[in-house]
């Protein structure tokens, strides 16, 4: 099979076609050949060599990516579940594990890390879910917050943040979200009760909106101390980075670890449906051939993504 990937760390110019065995599934696993894979900047550490610790000592060569939508292909010995080959899925895939990530023209992954494809819904476009969407719905859990309560989101803009406003709604909550004067319209029309102007000051706008504090912060924007300011006593912040504070008035900071909840399969069906009937809206910014995935990066890296970019493995 061919995948996108490298056999050393550095900029966007070390990812290249390479050829790598078929991988076969074992007990539990199932093979997909992918029709697309989404761009995250979750990819691009790996590809920098930021998180090699992951890897532990592994060589490479090395393939990105966390979302995979494709079709099932093989399924391993003494499998349990529904899916049969043929059918339409998508999948959360872990890069750091020894097959590698997405990036590949077939993965293998548990089946618990697999749902249906949401209904009328394109491979490119479906690859846009799992990864930002259960790291949003991780953040949410953690922080706890009862239907009534209020959040703000940070980088409500982007695809985390955009479904973490989706979701915060659909679990009864208030939510405060930043955004560009450009982005503003696009941030209400995702469910935001109120939107802010983005900046290193958002702190203060958020509490202009919420005198005691806001229950919990879903910090898509990475802000971390900056932000910590508009949190209640006793409140909490989710972040996506590994940030642990310093923090104070007794506010908790719950770093995300999407990986830990790549196979409960609950929550991956549960977004899955959500997706089905319109609760989160998927959003891609381009399709790209997959051997275009060095301009993707440079892409990511630039910003102003309203959404994700997308590799298409049928044109590798």
């Amino acid at each position: 099979m061919r995948v996108i990937g490298l056999t050393e760390f550095g900029g966007p110019e070390v990812l290249r076609v390479i050829e790598l065995p078929d991988p076969v599934p074992g007990s539990g696993e199932v093979r997909i050949r992918v029709r697309a894979a989404s761009v995250n900047p979750t990819d691009t550490l790996l590809r920098s060599g930021a998180l090699s610790v992951r890897l532990n000592g592994r060589s490479g060569p090395y393939v990105p990516g966390m979302d995979a939508a494709g079709v099932v292909d093989a399924i391993g010995p003494d499998t349990d579940t529904p899916l049969r080959e043929g059918d339409a899925v998508i999948a959360i895939v872990r890069p750091y594990e020894p097959r590698g990530g997405a990036y590949a023209e077939l993965v293998v992954v548990p089946a618990e890390s697999v749902v249906p494809i949401p209904s009328g819904v394109d491979f490119p476009a479906a690859s846009t879910l799992l990864m930002n969407a259960l790291t949003a719905r991780v953040g949410l859990d953690l922080l706890a917050v009862p239907a009534g309560g209020t959040v703000a989101v940070t980088g409500a803009a982007g695809a985390f943040g955009g479904y973490a406003v989706q979701l915060a709604k659909s679990d009864g909550l208030r939510v405060l979200a930043d955004a560009s004067p450009a982005d503003t319209k696009l941030v209400a029309g995702l469910g935001a009760d109120e939107v802010v102007t983005r900046g290193d000051d958002v702190a203060d706008r958020f509490r202009a909106l919420a005198p005691d504090g806001v229950d919990g912060v879903l910090d898509g924007a990475m802000l971390h101390e900056l932000v910590v300011p508009a949190v209640r006593d006793g409140g909490g912040i989710a972040v996506i980075r590994g940030w642990d504070g310093p923090v104070d008035r007794g506010v908790r900071v719950h770093p995300v670890w999407v990986n830990e909840a790549a196979t409960d399969h609950a929550r991956l069906l549960r977004l899955r449906d959500q997706a089905d009937t319109g609760e989160l809206t998927l959003r891609v910014a381009d399709v790209l051939p997959a051997a275009h995935a060095a301009q993707a990066h440079r892409r990511l890296a630039e910003g102003g993504l309203r959404g994700r970019l997308v590799l298409d493995f049928t044109a590798v």
